[in-house]
């Protein structure tokens, strides 16, 4: 009996170990997806701003490298 006790403690104290170690990453992950948001906004702004100051328009086909 006390064997089962103590495999069934050791199982817990693995999972709340494997809990802890996802709660990290998750939050690891939330503070990438919050920088990455933020990045986003700037550049949505930086957009508006340059359509908004009349800036022309770019025609992609002046981009393209001289070889074609």
């Amino acid at each position: 009996m006390e064997d089962r006790l103590i495999a069934l403690e050791t199982k817990v104290a693995l999972g709340e170990d494997q809990i802890d170690a996802l709660n990290r990453c998750v939050y690891r992950m939330q503070e990438q997806i919050d920088l990455l948001q933020e990045q986003i906004r700037a550049l949505y702004r930086q957009m508006c701003a340059g359509t908004a100051s009349g800036a022309e328009p770019r025609d992609l086909r002046d981009e393209i490298p001289p070889h074609y």
